[in-house]
């Protein structure tokens, strides 16, 4: 048995059962389990339920509020300041996208920024939350941990600092990047399943290949495009972390590491509404056009098919959510061990 699938119903409710356990006010357990199957049903499977076990190590060690306060410091007029209260990521970001919509269809665009969140998954699940209501979104975040050396440095001063944007379109189109060749998640999941790294994900401090997950802390992703994913990467870190108060550089805490700490992550979230440049039907039909035009297109030779940005995630979301989430069976061990630990019955072949 390489995996087993669960259904969409089973997976949440099994996160649910664990975060209840644990202490978690059950209309979060259910919001957060909700949210976190979305960045599996996308194919983020490094950012949903894989990651439990590792929030529920935080939550037992202290190192996330489990009764948060999460309020706005600052209003003025379309932005505001969040402030997480170092509660889950997913409430936090929630709540963004909740006042984004709200402050978007008052003032036409929006820009929200937050301190004192945490890790909240694929990053893509947001921007496709307000796509979903005819916004276009676009979401920057500082990661949780600091795996990239700066371009031509070996220290580890920067994250894989994503960034999301989604249009409102049939499909949506929405691009879902880390500043990094890889992301993280990607590499701890190389670990799990005891695979080798491809060459060129990272480097160790000489500028050699790594390729054994085990030495990834001793080691530096390599950024998308060179000194451009760098740049991003810097950029990224100063308007979702330095603007906002949260922690940049030095100051981020590995939340793989430190359980207990306060990891103080920053986010930001932007909402636009088409219809403050026109009618947004027409829009959402130029983009059509667009896409249409892009995958008629002339291939190069052995290409079968060109492909849109979120395209592939759409396609994925409608069949996991037909058939099912696959866990595999290194994860579906490491999730029955953590619901042992908290008491909750464990995943038993997808029943």
């Amino acid at each position: 048995m390489t995996s087993i699938l669960i259904s969409v119903s089973q997976a949440e409710l099994f996160i649910k059962k664990n975060f209840v356990a644990v202490g978690m006010p059950e209309v979060d357990a259910e919001l957060v389990a909700k949210l976190m199957i979305q960045s599996d049903l996308a194919g983020a499977d490094g950012h949903g339920i894989f990651r439990l076990p590792s929030y529920i190590k935080r939550i037992k060690a202290g190192g996330i509020n489990l009764h948060p306060k999460i309020r706005f410091d600052r209003e003025h007029g379309a932005t505001g300041l969040l402030n997480g209260d170092n509660a889950m990521g997913h409430l936090v970001m929630a709540k963004a996208v909740e006042k984004a919509i709200e402050k978007a269809k008052e003032y036409g665009v929006c820009w929200i920024g937050s301190h004192h969140g945490n890790h909240s998954g694929a990053a893509s699940v947001y921007v496709r939350m307000l796509a979903e209501v005819g916004l276009v979104g676009i979401y920057m975040a500082v990661g949780n941990a600091n795996h990239m050396a700066p371009w031509g440095g070996i220290d580890l001063l920067l994250s894989t600092n994503p960034i999301a944007i989604a249009v409102p379109a049939n499909p949506i189109v929405l691009l879902d990047i880390a500043t990094t060749v890889a992301a993280y998640g990607k590499v701890k999941l190389a670990a799990q399943k005891g695979e080798l790294l491809p060459d060129g994900w990272m480097i160790d401090k000489g500028g050699n290949s790594l390729t054994n997950p085990a030495d990834a802390e001793n080691g530096s992703l390599l950024p998308i495009g060179g000194h451009k994913g760098y740049g991003l990467a810097l950029m990224i870190s100063l308007l979702a972390g330095s603007l906002n108060g949260a922690a940049v550089g030095k100051d981020t805490i590995n939340f793989n590491v430190h359980h207990d700490l306060v990891t103080n992550t920053g986010q930001a979230l932007i909402a636009l509404d088409p219809s403050v440049f026109g009618n947004r039907e027409e829009f959402i039909q130029r983009v059509s056009t667009v896409v249409k035009d892009i995958k008629s297109s002339n291939k190069l030779p052995g290409v079968n098919e060109i492909r849109i940005p979120g395209e592939g995630a759409s396609q994925l979301m409608k069949k996991r959510m037909e058939h099912g989430v696959p866990i595999s069976k290194e994860l579906l061990l490491a999730l029955n061990v953590c619901a042992a630990e908290v008491g909750v019955s464990p995943i038993n072949n997808g029943n």
